[in-house]
């Protein structure tokens, strides 16, 4: 693999930021609901966001100065102004309104009207909720950091989540836990590219947080670690377990068809990407797969 090595420091700014945003993705979005001293609304969309503790409940999101004037935006100004802001969600559903937002309208217009979206009454804080949002945070700030004073310069918003909303149908109606094909989330990538939470964008990943010792693919058998067939991610799924399965001859219909080493792992590589792990291991212990 080539890789093109680039020195930020030595990278003009429009340029460094592309590169980062780029790759960094997909961002999450937190379309900031604020009020200026005044009571003025204000609605942005900002993707450097994310969760970083549960407990106290803290998010951060950066809405950065100005990379043409250097001034600080108006989310900016509200929150010192403040101390209080909601974060609403983006769905897919309201992509466009919140792209919108975006535009660097004069101080005390409304975005809300601009962007066509519904203002609703928070519980805890003054700034509104956008009502089309299927999740809300109603937040108060711990701090805002100043990274730096030039154009482009990061405006760390530490927030402290007071209340949180969500929309009920994307709660599962039996153990009550967030159904992600129903919030259907979009994220933020590199220029004009987002991507969205929805279809095959979605899979699962069995958490290796919840156990422990496990064997991982240093320990697999060699004739698995070395295989040209099997991928990285093929041999993750198979070293995600305590132990190394007993071996037991695979049923006639795991074999029908197969002849040699390679055929045998094709085929376990194709159980694996269907969830089967226990009968691909059983299929790559055989004797016909070593």
């Amino acid at each position: 693999m080539n890789f093109r090595s680039i020195n930020p420091t030595e990278t003009p700014l429009r340029e460094r930021y592309a590169y980062l945003t780029g790759v960094i993705g997909p961002r999450p979005i937190a379309l900031a609901s604020t009020l200026d001293r005044a009571g003025n609304p204000n609605l942005a969309p900002f993707s450097y966001f994310n969760l970083f503790s549960a407990q106290p409940p803290i998010v951060i999101f950066s809405p950065n100065r100005s990379g043409r004037t250097n001034e600080l935006k108006d989310t900016a100004r509200n929150v010192i102004e403040t101390g209080e802001v909601v974060i609403n969600l983006v769905s897919h559903a309201i992509v466009e309104q919140q792209n919108l937002a975006s535009c660097e309208y004069p101080r005390g217009v409304n975005e809300f009207e601009k962007a066509g979206l519904t203002p609703l009454a928070s519980t805890v804080v003054k700034p509104a909720r956008v009502a089309e949002s299927p999740a809300q945070l109603e937040c108060t700030v711990r701090e805002v950091m100043m990274l730096g004073t030039t154009g482009g310069s990061g405006v760390l918003v530490i927030c402290e989540v007071k209340m949180i909303h969500l929309m009920e149908a994307a709660l599962d109606p039996a153990s009550g836990a967030i159904d992600p094909h129903q919030l259907d989330l979009v994220a933020r990538m590199g220029g004009n590219w987002y991507c969205r939470a929805q279809g095959d964008a979605l899979f699962e990943v069995e958490k290796a947080v919840d156990k422990t010792d496990l064997i991982g693919i240093d320990a697999l058998p060699a004739h698995i670690r070395n295989s040209e067939i099997l991928s990285g991610n093929d041999l993750g799924k198979l070293a995600n377990r305590r132990d190394i399965p007993t071996p037991h001859a695979p049923g006639a219909s795991l074999t029908e068809g197969l002849n040699g080493r390679a055929s045998y792992h094709r085929r376990a590589q194709a159980l694996l990407a269907d969830g089967q792990v226990e009968a691909a291991w059983q299929l790559l212990l055989s004797p016909n797969a070593q």
